[in-house]
Protein backbone atom coordinates (compact mmCIF):
# COMPACT_ATOMS: atom_id res chain seq x y z
CA UNK A 1 0.00 0.00 0.00
CA UNK A 2 1.55 3.70 -0.86
CA UNK A 3 2.34 5.83 1.89
CA UNK A 4 0.98 9.46 2.34
CA UNK A 5 2.45 12.26 3.70
CA UNK A 6 0.70 14.68 5.07
CA UNK A 7 1.34 18.21 5.27
CA UNK A 8 2.46 18.51 8.91
CA UNK A 9 5.24 15.76 7.88
CA UNK A 10 3.20 13.16 9.13
CA UNK A 11 3.36 10.02 6.91
CA UNK A 12 0.30 7.88 6.42
CA UNK A 13 2.06 4.99 7.54
CA UNK A 14 1.82 3.73 11.14
CA UNK A 15 3.80 3.21 14.30
CA UNK A 16 4.09 1.25 17.58
CA UNK A 17 3.84 3.48 20.06
CA UNK A 18 4.55 2.51 23.38
CA UNK A 19 3.54 4.35 26.26
CA UNK A 20 2.90 4.31 29.59
CA UNK A 21 2.05 0.89 30.37
CA UNK A 22 -0.19 -1.04 32.80
CA UNK A 23 -2.40 -3.16 33.55
CA UNK A 24 -6.35 -3.30 34.48
CA UNK A 25 -8.09 -3.39 37.86
CA UNK A 26 -12.05 -4.40 39.16
CA UNK A 27 -13.16 -1.70 39.48
CA UNK A 28 -17.04 -1.11 42.18
CA UNK A 29 -18.93 0.18 38.56
CA UNK A 30 -17.04 -2.83 36.70
CA UNK A 31 -18.17 -5.12 39.28
CA UNK A 32 -21.92 -3.54 39.73
CA UNK A 33 -21.93 -4.01 35.44
CA UNK A 34 -20.85 -7.55 35.69
CA UNK A 35 -23.78 -8.24 38.55
CA UNK A 36 -26.50 -6.39 36.31
CA UNK A 37 -25.52 -9.44 34.00
CA UNK A 38 -23.63 -6.78 31.46
CA UNK A 39 -21.74 -8.98 29.07
CA UNK A 40 -20.10 -9.15 25.86
CA UNK A 41 -22.19 -12.53 25.40
CA UNK A 42 -25.31 -10.23 24.69
CA UNK A 43 -23.83 -7.54 22.39
CA UNK A 44 -25.22 -6.89 18.87
CA UNK A 45 -21.75 -6.70 17.56
CA UNK A 46 -18.99 -9.90 18.17
CA UNK A 47 -16.49 -8.11 16.20
CA UNK A 48 -15.32 -4.42 14.81
CA UNK A 49 -13.94 -2.82 11.55
CA UNK A 50 -12.08 0.39 11.62
CA UNK A 51 -11.63 2.01 8.59
CA UNK A 52 -9.35 5.03 8.43
CA UNK A 53 -9.62 7.70 6.03
CA UNK A 54 -5.98 9.23 6.80
CA UNK A 55 -5.58 13.09 6.00
CA UNK A 56 -8.74 13.90 6.44
CA UNK A 57 -11.38 13.66 3.92
CA UNK A 58 -13.94 16.55 2.74
CA UNK A 59 -17.51 16.28 3.94
CA UNK A 60 -19.35 18.83 1.53
CA UNK A 61 -17.82 16.98 -1.60
CA UNK A 62 -18.78 13.37 -0.38
CA UNK A 63 -21.68 12.48 2.32
CA UNK A 64 -22.59 16.36 2.99
CA UNK A 65 -23.20 18.40 -0.42
CA UNK A 66 -24.38 21.51 -0.17
CA UNK A 67 -25.53 22.34 -3.39
CA UNK A 68 -27.50 25.73 -2.63
CA UNK A 69 -24.23 27.22 -1.06
CA UNK A 70 -22.18 29.79 -3.28
CA UNK A 71 -20.04 28.24 -5.65
CA UNK A 72 -16.82 29.32 -3.45
CA UNK A 73 -18.46 26.67 -0.60
CA UNK A 74 -20.46 23.93 -2.95
CA UNK A 75 -17.50 22.76 -4.89
CA UNK A 76 -17.79 21.17 -8.54
CA UNK A 77 -19.70 17.80 -7.23
CA UNK A 78 -23.07 17.36 -8.08
CA UNK A 79 -25.47 15.33 -5.09
CA UNK A 80 -27.20 12.27 -5.79
CA UNK A 81 -30.37 10.46 -4.65
CA UNK A 82 -29.49 7.30 -2.61
CA UNK A 83 -31.60 4.22 -2.22
CA UNK A 84 -32.73 6.23 0.92
CA UNK A 85 -35.39 8.66 -0.15
CA UNK A 86 -34.19 11.97 1.32
CA UNK A 87 -30.84 11.10 1.51
CA UNK A 88 -28.07 12.12 -1.07
CA UNK A 89 -24.39 12.19 -1.14
CA UNK A 90 -21.70 12.79 -4.13
CA UNK A 91 -22.18 12.01 -7.70
CA UNK A 92 -18.71 9.72 -7.80
CA UNK A 93 -20.34 7.57 -4.87
CA UNK A 94 -22.49 5.55 -6.77
CA UNK A 95 -22.18 2.44 -5.76
CA UNK A 96 -22.51 3.88 -2.02
CA UNK A 97 -25.35 5.57 -3.15
CA UNK A 98 -26.85 2.17 -4.21
CA UNK A 99 -26.56 0.76 -0.47
CA UNK A 100 -27.35 3.56 1.70
CA UNK A 101 -29.73 1.41 4.00
CA UNK A 102 -26.95 -0.53 4.82
CA UNK A 103 -25.06 2.82 7.20
CA UNK A 104 -25.75 5.20 8.94
CA UNK A 105 -24.14 8.98 8.12
CA UNK A 106 -23.45 11.28 10.60
CA UNK A 107 -22.64 14.78 10.03
CA UNK A 108 -21.82 17.39 12.01
CA UNK A 109 -19.44 15.71 13.68
CA UNK A 110 -17.05 18.83 15.48
CA UNK A 111 -13.71 19.29 17.60
CA UNK A 112 -11.50 21.62 17.75
CA UNK A 113 -8.13 19.94 16.75
CA UNK A 114 -7.17 20.70 13.19
CA UNK A 115 -3.12 18.98 13.33
CA UNK A 116 -3.36 15.39 11.86
CA UNK A 117 -1.55 13.59 14.94
CA UNK A 118 -4.02 15.20 17.51
CA UNK A 119 -7.17 14.99 15.26
CA UNK A 120 -6.26 11.51 14.63
CA UNK A 121 -5.45 10.14 18.24
CA UNK A 122 -8.90 11.86 19.69
CA UNK A 123 -10.99 10.02 16.65
CA UNK A 124 -9.19 6.47 16.67
CA UNK A 125 -9.40 6.49 21.08
CA UNK A 126 -12.59 8.18 21.52
CA UNK A 127 -10.41 10.60 23.86
CA UNK A 128 -9.35 13.96 23.66
CA UNK A 129 -5.42 14.15 23.76
CA UNK A 130 -3.77 15.10 26.81
CA UNK A 131 0.36 15.30 27.19
CA UNK A 132 0.05 13.27 30.19
CA UNK A 133 -1.61 10.03 29.13
CA UNK A 134 -1.71 7.96 25.64
CA UNK A 135 -4.25 6.67 25.02
CA UNK A 136 -5.46 2.89 24.27
CA UNK A 137 -7.08 2.40 19.96
CA UNK A 138 -9.92 1.42 19.94
CA UNK A 139 -8.46 -2.32 18.63
CA UNK A 140 -6.38 -2.36 21.74
CA UNK A 141 -9.74 -1.99 24.41
CA UNK A 142 -11.32 -4.53 21.94
CA UNK A 143 -8.34 -7.11 22.54
CA UNK A 144 -8.35 -6.29 26.11
CA UNK A 145 -11.78 -6.97 26.44
CA UNK A 146 -12.70 -9.60 23.99
CA UNK A 147 -10.83 -12.79 22.99
CA UNK A 148 -10.40 -14.70 19.47
CA UNK A 149 -9.51 -18.25 18.46
CA UNK A 150 -6.24 -19.42 20.59
CA UNK A 151 -4.72 -19.56 16.89
CA UNK A 152 -5.48 -15.46 15.66
CA UNK A 153 -4.87 -12.16 16.76
CA UNK A 154 -7.67 -10.28 18.60
CA UNK A 155 -6.63 -7.23 17.08
CA UNK A 156 -5.61 -6.74 13.56
CA UNK A 157 -4.08 -4.14 11.32
CA UNK A 158 -4.33 -3.40 7.56
CA UNK A 159 -1.58 -3.33 7.05
CA UNK A 160 -0.42 -1.19 10.27
CA UNK A 161 -2.18 0.98 13.09
CA UNK A 162 -1.72 4.70 13.12
CA UNK A 163 -2.03 4.55 17.56
CA UNK A 164 -0.89 2.32 19.67
CA UNK A 165 -2.35 -0.28 23.00
CA UNK A 166 -1.52 3.48 24.89
CA UNK A 167 -1.56 2.87 28.59
CA UNK A 168 -2.70 -0.98 28.30
CA UNK A 169 0.90 -1.86 27.30
CA UNK A 170 2.09 -3.53 23.66
CA UNK A 171 0.64 -6.96 24.49
CA UNK A 172 -2.59 -5.12 23.59
CA UNK A 173 -0.78 -3.36 20.15
CA UNK A 174 -2.24 -4.64 17.03
CA UNK A 175 -0.76 -7.39 15.12
CA UNK A 176 -0.15 -5.43 11.83
CA UNK A 177 0.21 -7.18 8.55
CA UNK A 178 2.96 -4.82 6.70
CA UNK A 179 1.71 -5.27 3.87
CA UNK A 180 -1.60 -5.36 1.63
CA UNK A 181 -3.37 -8.22 -0.09
CA UNK A 182 -2.89 -8.39 -4.09
CA UNK A 183 -5.92 -9.68 -5.85
CA UNK A 184 -5.89 -13.59 -6.43
CA UNK A 185 -2.60 -14.00 -5.22
CA UNK A 186 -1.70 -15.69 -1.64
CA UNK A 187 -0.83 -12.98 0.65
CA UNK A 188 2.34 -12.57 2.75
CA UNK A 189 2.08 -11.09 7.04
CA UNK A 190 5.34 -9.88 8.32
CA UNK A 191 7.75 -11.42 5.23
CA UNK A 192 6.06 -14.86 5.87
CA UNK A 193 4.58 -16.50 2.97
CA UNK A 194 1.29 -18.04 3.61
CA UNK A 195 2.12 -20.66 0.76
CA UNK A 196 3.74 -22.85 3.92
CA UNK A 197 7.41 -22.34 2.22
CA UNK A 198 8.75 -20.85 5.48
CA UNK A 199 9.40 -24.38 7.90
CA UNK A 200 9.57 -24.60 11.50
CA UNK A 201 12.98 -25.01 11.87
CA UNK A 202 13.51 -21.65 10.36
CA UNK A 203 11.17 -20.56 12.56
CA UNK A 204 12.41 -22.15 15.80
CA UNK A 205 15.88 -20.90 14.98
CA UNK A 206 14.35 -16.91 14.84
CA UNK A 207 12.74 -17.95 17.89
CA UNK A 208 15.99 -18.52 19.38
CA UNK A 209 17.22 -15.80 17.99
CA UNK A 210 14.14 -13.88 19.74
CA UNK A 211 14.76 -15.49 23.45
CA UNK A 212 18.60 -14.44 23.28
CA UNK A 213 17.44 -11.26 23.16
CA UNK A 214 14.68 -11.33 25.81
CA UNK A 215 17.10 -12.53 28.19
CA UNK A 216 19.63 -9.70 27.29
CA UNK A 217 16.25 -7.11 27.96
CA UNK A 218 15.80 -8.95 30.92
CA UNK A 219 19.02 -8.50 32.60
CA UNK A 220 18.49 -4.57 31.40
CA UNK A 221 14.82 -4.57 33.12
CA UNK A 222 13.65 -7.66 34.63
CA UNK A 223 10.66 -5.87 35.73
CA UNK A 224 9.09 -4.34 32.32
CA UNK A 225 6.27 -4.80 31.06
CA UNK A 226 7.61 -3.71 27.53
CA UNK A 227 9.36 -7.24 27.42
CA UNK A 228 6.77 -9.17 29.00
CA UNK A 229 4.87 -7.78 25.43
CA UNK A 230 7.19 -8.07 23.19
CA UNK A 231 7.28 -11.74 24.67
CA UNK A 232 3.62 -12.55 23.95
CA UNK A 233 3.91 -10.94 20.42
CA UNK A 234 6.80 -13.27 20.23
CA UNK A 235 4.70 -16.38 20.69
CA UNK A 236 1.64 -15.35 19.13
CA UNK A 237 3.68 -14.73 15.65
CA UNK A 238 5.24 -18.92 15.82
CA UNK A 239 1.18 -19.68 16.55
CA UNK A 240 0.46 -17.67 13.54
CA UNK A 241 3.02 -18.95 11.52
CA UNK A 242 2.44 -22.51 11.82
CA UNK A 243 -1.54 -22.58 12.50
CA UNK A 244 -3.46 -23.73 9.40
CA UNK A 245 -6.13 -21.99 10.38
CA UNK A 246 -4.34 -18.29 10.29
CA UNK A 247 -2.63 -19.52 7.09
CA UNK A 248 -6.01 -19.68 5.94
CA UNK A 249 -7.90 -16.74 7.80
CA UNK A 250 -4.89 -14.40 6.12
CA UNK A 251 -5.09 -15.68 2.55
CA UNK A 252 -7.63 -14.10 0.23
CA UNK A 253 -6.82 -15.85 -2.83
CA UNK A 254 -8.85 -18.45 -1.11
CA UNK A 255 -12.49 -16.72 -1.67
CA UNK A 256 -14.81 -17.37 -4.39
CA UNK A 257 -13.63 -15.54 -7.38
CA UNK A 258 -17.17 -13.62 -8.12
CA UNK A 259 -17.71 -12.79 -4.34
CA UNK A 260 -14.33 -11.02 -3.97
CA UNK A 261 -14.64 -9.48 -7.99
CA UNK A 262 -17.12 -6.80 -6.13
CA UNK A 263 -13.78 -5.78 -3.92
CA UNK A 264 -11.69 -4.59 -7.03
CA UNK A 265 -8.24 -4.52 -7.09
CA UNK A 266 -6.72 -1.52 -5.69
CA UNK A 267 -4.91 -2.09 -2.00
CA UNK A 268 -8.27 -0.55 0.18
CA UNK A 269 -10.33 -2.65 -1.71
CA UNK A 270 -8.06 -5.78 -0.81
CA UNK A 271 -7.72 -4.76 2.52
CA UNK A 272 -11.37 -4.65 2.65
CA UNK A 273 -11.80 -7.95 1.27
CA UNK A 274 -8.83 -9.36 3.94
CA UNK A 275 -11.40 -7.89 6.89
CA UNK A 276 -14.30 -9.50 5.71
CA UNK A 277 -12.03 -12.92 5.88
CA UNK A 278 -10.81 -11.84 9.20
CA UNK A 279 -14.23 -11.86 10.80
CA UNK A 280 -15.29 -14.63 9.48
CA UNK A 281 -12.72 -16.81 10.82
CA UNK A 282 -13.01 -15.17 14.38
CA UNK A 283 -10.95 -12.07 14.45
CA UNK A 284 -12.46 -9.07 16.30
CA UNK A 285 -11.19 -6.11 15.47
CA UNK A 286 -9.73 -5.22 11.86
CA UNK A 287 -8.63 -1.83 11.05
CA UNK A 288 -7.68 -0.94 7.19
CA UNK A 289 -6.30 2.29 5.79
CA UNK A 290 -7.36 4.49 2.78
CA UNK A 291 -4.86 7.60 2.30
CA UNK A 292 -4.41 10.70 0.87
CA UNK A 293 -7.34 12.65 1.64
CA UNK A 294 -5.05 15.52 2.83
CA UNK A 295 -6.56 17.80 -0.60
CA UNK A 296 -4.58 21.29 0.30
CA UNK A 297 -4.81 21.51 -3.41
CA UNK A 298 -6.33 20.25 -6.50
CA UNK A 299 -9.29 18.81 -4.71
CA UNK A 300 -11.69 17.92 -7.19
CA UNK A 301 -9.24 15.98 -9.59
CA UNK A 302 -7.73 14.05 -6.78
CA UNK A 303 -11.47 13.50 -5.21
CA UNK A 304 -13.30 12.63 -8.80
CA UNK A 305 -10.35 10.50 -10.43
CA UNK A 306 -8.73 8.56 -7.82
CA UNK A 307 -9.93 8.59 -3.91
CA UNK A 308 -14.01 8.59 -4.18
CA UNK A 309 -13.79 5.35 -6.59
CA UNK A 310 -11.68 3.59 -4.69
CA UNK A 311 -13.74 4.52 -1.93
CA UNK A 312 -16.91 3.75 -3.14
CA UNK A 313 -15.40 0.41 -4.90
CA UNK A 314 -14.37 -1.00 -1.46
CA UNK A 315 -16.14 0.04 1.27
CA UNK A 316 -19.63 -0.51 -0.84
CA UNK A 317 -18.29 -3.83 -1.56
CA UNK A 318 -17.10 -4.37 2.60
CA UNK A 319 -21.11 -3.69 3.34
CA UNK A 320 -22.72 -5.91 0.55
CA UNK A 321 -19.29 -8.62 1.52
CA UNK A 322 -20.48 -8.87 5.04
CA UNK A 323 -23.82 -8.72 4.25
CA UNK A 324 -23.77 -11.61 1.85
CA UNK A 325 -21.43 -13.68 4.49
CA UNK A 326 -23.92 -13.33 7.22
CA UNK A 327 -22.03 -11.19 9.20
CA UNK A 328 -23.11 -7.47 9.26
CA UNK A 329 -25.66 -7.48 12.01
CA UNK A 330 -22.51 -8.58 14.34
CA UNK A 331 -20.08 -6.60 12.72
CA UNK A 332 -20.17 -3.10 13.78
CA UNK A 333 -18.36 -0.58 10.93
CA UNK A 334 -16.64 2.43 11.86
CA UNK A 335 -15.66 4.85 8.77
CA UNK A 336 -13.75 8.21 9.89
CA UNK A 337 -11.14 10.60 8.75
CA UNK A 338 -9.46 12.85 11.36
CA UNK A 339 -11.21 15.78 10.49
CA UNK A 340 -13.13 17.69 8.01
CA UNK A 341 -12.05 20.44 5.07
CA UNK A 342 -12.75 24.16 4.84
CA UNK A 343 -16.05 25.23 3.41
CA UNK A 344 -14.79 28.08 1.32
CA UNK A 345 -12.22 26.43 -1.60
CA UNK A 346 -8.42 27.75 -1.43
CA UNK A 347 -6.99 29.54 -4.27
CA UNK A 348 -5.13 26.12 -4.96
CA UNK A 349 -8.39 24.65 -5.88
CA UNK A 350 -7.90 23.01 -2.32
CA UNK A 351 -9.50 22.38 0.75
CA UNK A 352 -7.66 23.23 4.18
CA UNK A 353 -8.08 21.42 7.82
CA UNK A 354 -11.36 21.78 9.14
CA UNK A 355 -12.54 19.99 12.49
CA UNK A 356 -15.55 21.92 12.94
CA UNK A 357 -17.63 19.74 10.71
CA UNK A 358 -16.60 16.60 9.38
CA UNK A 359 -18.68 13.38 8.44
CA UNK A 360 -18.40 9.81 10.00
CA UNK A 361 -20.03 6.40 9.38
CA UNK A 362 -21.51 3.89 10.87
CA UNK A 363 -22.80 0.62 10.12
CA UNK A 364 -23.74 -2.96 10.91
CA UNK A 365 -23.74 -4.56 14.86
CA UNK A 366 -26.56 -2.47 16.05
CA UNK A 367 -26.38 0.13 14.06
CA UNK A 368 -29.54 1.68 12.31
CA UNK A 369 -28.56 1.93 8.64
CA UNK A 370 -30.28 3.88 5.95
CA UNK A 371 -30.59 7.58 8.28
CA UNK A 372 -28.72 10.57 9.05
CA UNK A 373 -27.89 11.54 12.38
CA UNK A 374 -26.95 15.14 12.99
CA UNK A 375 -26.79 18.16 10.51
CA UNK A 376 -24.49 20.80 9.32
CA UNK A 377 -25.24 24.32 8.33
CA UNK A 378 -26.05 25.93 4.97
CA UNK A 379 -22.56 26.24 4.33
CA UNK A 380 -20.55 23.05 5.85
CA UNK A 381 -19.05 25.62 8.61
CA UNK A 382 -20.08 23.88 11.59
CA UNK A 383 -22.77 21.83 13.30
CA UNK A 384 -26.42 22.89 12.60
CA UNK A 385 -27.47 22.55 16.18
CA UNK A 386 -25.58 20.30 18.34
CA UNK A 387 -22.69 19.28 16.96
CA UNK A 388 -21.84 15.41 17.87
CA UNK A 389 -18.41 14.18 19.35
CA UNK A 390 -15.84 11.86 18.59
CA UNK A 391 -16.04 10.76 22.56
CA UNK A 392 -20.08 10.19 21.77
CA UNK A 393 -19.11 8.25 18.45
CA UNK A 394 -16.74 5.73 20.14
CA UNK A 395 -18.89 5.25 23.22
CA UNK A 396 -21.56 4.02 20.64
CA UNK A 397 -19.05 1.12 19.53
CA UNK A 398 -18.03 0.32 22.38
CA UNK A 399 -21.70 -0.60 23.49
CA UNK A 400 -21.89 -2.10 20.22
CA UNK A 401 -19.20 -4.64 21.28
CA UNK A 402 -20.84 -5.29 24.81
CA UNK A 403 -18.02 -2.98 26.49
CA UNK A 404 -18.94 -0.23 28.95
CA UNK A 405 -17.46 2.82 28.03
CA UNK A 406 -17.32 4.05 31.60
CA UNK A 407 -14.93 0.95 32.92
CA UNK A 408 -12.24 2.21 34.23
CA UNK A 409 -8.61 0.54 33.97
CA UNK A 410 -5.59 1.50 35.98
CA UNK A 411 -2.23 2.39 34.53
CA UNK A 412 1.03 1.42 35.23
CA UNK A 413 1.09 4.63 38.33
CA UNK A 414 -2.09 2.96 39.66
CA UNK A 415 -4.41 6.15 37.88
CA UNK A 416 -7.45 4.83 37.19
CA UNK A 417 -8.70 6.15 33.81
CA UNK A 418 -12.29 5.23 32.24
CA UNK A 419 -12.14 3.69 28.61
CA UNK A 420 -14.08 6.62 27.05
CA UNK A 421 -14.03 9.66 29.50
CA UNK A 422 -16.29 12.07 28.36
CA UNK A 423 -19.05 10.45 25.62
CA UNK A 424 -22.60 9.05 25.88
CA UNK A 425 -24.15 6.36 23.32
CA UNK A 426 -26.10 8.07 20.70
CA UNK A 427 -29.14 6.53 20.99
CA UNK A 428 -30.68 7.45 17.18
CA UNK A 429 -28.13 5.63 15.95
CA UNK A 430 -28.83 2.22 17.72
CA UNK A 431 -31.24 -0.41 16.43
Amino acid sequence: MAMHRTCDGVRRRDVLRVGALGGSALTLANYLGWARGESAAAAPAKAAIFVNLGGGPTHLDTFDLKPDAPAEFRGEFNPIATNVPGIQISEHLPKLAACADRYAILRGVSHTLAAHELGSSYVHTGNRPIASLQFPAFGSVVARELAAPAELPTYVAVPTSRHGAGYLGVRYAAFGTNATPKAGQPFTVRGVALDGTLTLAQVDRRQALLRDLDSTFAEMASDSQLVEGLDSFSQQARTIITSRQARQAFDVSKEDPKFAASFGATDFGQSCLLATRLVESGVRFITVQLGGWDTHADNFTKLKDKLLPTLDEGLAALFLGLEQKGLLDSTAVMVTGEFGRTPKINVRGGRDHYPRAMFMLMAGGGIKGGQVVGASDEKGAGPKAEGIKPDDVAATLYQCLGIDHRKEYNTSTGRPVMIVRDGQPIRQLLG
